[in-house]
């Protein structure tokens, strides 16, 4: 072979990032340097150096199941068992959602709030229910300094990948992890100046269109929400409504398609005061937010 026919890691990923274009996805030339690094056992940006080495034999087998795999619709993140969301790495299997760009924006609401929201003489209190891999609770309580975060999921599974990214990032000791539908397990008490989720608000006709490599592989219980997609949305703001301080917020991500809904449902609260929904970089709204109603 020819040094200019080698399978060298320049060459392996023109190739690969065709092969991946060809078959639909979205961002071909990512997912071959992501799959090539996790291959390689290195970090993404040491490709870069390294254009002119040609990989040994294990390594590019090992390359070959993972393209073979994503072409079949597998995607990458279950692939190399690792997503990054607001800069930190996290684990995650087919038991959890795949963190997304959108769910940031969550995060970012809840830091810039808490930033002004801190009890004197208190730790602050934060819920996240649905929690996943963990993404808000783990960095919630890294950006918080001395908050208390409650994550509840009801798949078992799921709070096992969130406990062990907790471990990962140092912040174990403060997160409880309680298996649970919603807040039904915990006490009707006001007890969080926090409530965040990102729930399931997918209806029933929306998941049998949304792409193949997601309904086939992520988590079908954490994307649908039941016909309308405002089911758990619905059951969870009466529970939030008494378990949140005077004062306390409760933030939701949701679809464009539900929020009017949403809001609507919001308004209805005797306890909560609605506020003005969040939009994405798109310009579509996607965390809507309200506070707890001052006692009278």
């Amino acid at each position: 072979m020819t040094e200019q026919e080698a399978w060298t890691i320049g060459r392996l990923l023109q190739w690969t990032t065709g092969y991946l274009k060809e078959r639909g996805a979205e961002s071909p030339r990512l997912e071959a340097e992501v799959l090539l690094a996790h291959a390689c056992g290195c970090k993404r940006i040491d490709l870069y150096t390294r254009f002119d080495e040609i990989p040994a034999e294990p390594v590019r087998a090992a390359f070959r199941e993972l393209v073979r795999r994503r072409a079949e619709g597998t995607p990458v993140a279950y692939l190399v068992g690792r997503r990054e969301f607001y800069s930190l790495s996290f684990r995650v299997t087919p038991d959890v959602l795949i963190p997304r760009p959108e769910t940031e924006f969550l995060l970012i609401r809840l830091l810039d709030l808490a930033a002004t929201h801190q009890p004197a003489g208190e730790a602050l209190q934060i819920a996240d229910v649905g929690t996943g891999s963990g993404v808000l609770a783990i960095c919630a309580a890294r950006k918080l300094a001395g908050c208390r975060v409650t994550a509840i999921d009801r798949s078992p599974a799921a709070l096992a990948v969130a406990r062990a990214n907790a471990e990962e990032h140092g912040v174990l000791q403060q997160i409880v992890f309680r298996e649970g539908d919603l807040l039904a397990g915990l006490p009707e008490q006001p007890q969080f100046h926090f409530i965040v989720s990102n729930p399931p608000y997918v209806s029933e006709a929306e998941y049998a269109k949304l792409p193949r490599e997601i309904r086939e592989h992520e988590p079908r219980g954490a994307l649908v929400a039941g016909p309308g997609g405002t089911e758990v949305i619905f059951r969870l703001i009466p529970q939030a409504a008494c378990r949140l301080l005077e004062g306390g917020w409760l933030l939701l991500e949701v679809s464009p398609m539900i929020e009017p809904a949403v809001r609507e449902e919001l308004g209805a609260s005797n306890s909560l005061i609605l506020y003005p929904t969040i939009k994405d970089l798109a310009g579509l709204p996607r965390v809507v937010q309200a506070r707890k109603r001052p006692a009278d």
